[in-house]
């Protein structure tokens, strides 16, 4: 990704690329309410595509017994490996098909990837996750979403086109309810939703996800790149026209105990 050209690179690692390190939907503070409401402390975890480290970082400073990073790229798990050292393992493999024991996890966690993939891709993931959990085990997931559930299908194709025309990445947000019914149908319960605007590009949300330096860090290289900054702008223009209509959500999921009945 990193020899990309601008006007080719996916959306977030175009913004990697510019500085910034939190790239949630919901921003900073949904994800702390995902680790919290995932109850990470002596847990074994796996997270899925960890990309720059900033949750696996997150992650350990709340005291889980393991922690497994899985990203397909080899640069990410790389990074992610210097930024967990001695404190965990990373694995280059795809999140639909790890290579991580079964039943070894406690908690699964994966955020802004599933958005990412189609129909498909989302259920391979899914239940890739489903079996590394141990019954009883966590699946957390922060994502993009759409709203509300009654959205009409005209204005989502809408949104799917653009996210697509200006972020390089064929992203499918969910509804709420969508959302529920991929982690359903793979025998998860939900049992915990929570959700917050998507204001990944916005003044306000920078300062609090990055601070000071780092948002200054941020547009001091938009301003000097002028693909670079054709591309933000174009992002950030799509995500304020349908700002009522995309939403960043973070669900949790628990595998039962014992199997369900058919």
């Amino acid at each position: 990704m990193a020899n990309r050209p601008t006007d080719q690179v996916q959306g977030h690692w175009l913004l990697a690329r510019l500085g910034k390190r939190v790239l949630r939907p919901g921003g900073k503070e949904l994800t702390a309410k995902l680790l919290d409401a995932a109850h990470i402390d002596g847990a074994a975890v796996v997270e899925f595509a960890p990309g720059l480290g900033k949750t696996a970082a997150w992650i350990l400073e709340r005291g889980p017994a393991s922690y497994t990073g899985v990203d397909a790229d080899p640069d990410a798990a790389a990074t992610v490996g210097a930024v967990v050292g001695d404190r965990g393992t990373t694995v280059t493999a795809d999140a639909s098909e790890t290579g991580v024991p079964t039943a070894s996890a406690d908690v699964v966690i994966g955020e802004a990837m599933l958005t990412m993939q189609g129909e498909k891709g989302k259920r391979a993931i899914v239940a890739e996750a489903a079996r590394l959990l141990r019954p009883g085990g966590r699946y957390a997931i922060h994502e993009l979403g759409l709203a509300p559930d009654d959205i009409d299908e005209a204005i989502s194709d809408e949104i799917r086109r653009e996210l697509a025309h200006t972020i390089r990445v064929n992203a499918r947000p969910l509804t709420e309810a969508e959302w529920r019914a991929v982690l359903t149908d793979a025998g998860l319960e939900v049992e915990w939703v929570d959700t917050a605007p998507m204001s990944l590009l916005e003044p306000r949300r920078n300062l609090h996800d990055e601070g000071l330096r780092g948002t200054a860090r941020i547009v001091r290289n938009v301003l000097r790149d002028r693909d670079a900054r054709r591309r933000v702008l174009a992002m950030r223009a799509t995500f304020r026209r349908h700002k009522n209509s995309l939403t960043g959500i973070a669900l949790v999921a628990r595998k039962p105990s014992t199997p369900s009945k058919p």
